[in-house]
């Protein structure tokens, strides 16, 4: 009779495969984040708050390049709006499209 429940034991044993613990198979997802955070998210928020930065310093004088590749001198400021003088032209165009200032009004 030993014998028979030993048999059983083990062959109950190895009927059932043993499971590893449920973190082992949360760690990839994880990690996975953590990696998509540090290498898309974290440098796009850097972007958007410099981009704000450099928005807010805009002034009438400042020479500036606009993300269509116009160059212009900002002649007045809006809210969401800057006055350029390119050239012979006179541009209105949106804060949100300058993307560099070359020339800060102060410097000639």
């Amino acid at each position: 009779m030993k014998a028979s429940i030993v048999q059983s034991v083990v062959l109950l044993a190895q009927a059932q495969p043993a499971q590893a613990p449920i973190w082992t198979s949360l760690v990839p997802i994880v990690l996975f984040v953590v990696i998509f955070y540090l290498l898309f998210i974290r440098p796009q928020r850097k972007r958007e708050k410099e981009h704000a930065e450099l928005l807010k310093r805009l002034k009438p004088g400042d020479e500036v390049v606009t993300s269509s590749g116009i160059i212009g001198r900002i002649t007045s400021v809006k809210d969401d709006r800057v006055i350029l003088r390119s050239e012979d032209a006179k541009l209105e165009v949106l804060k949100s499209s300058v993307v560099q200032i070359r020339q800060p009004s102060g410097s000639s």
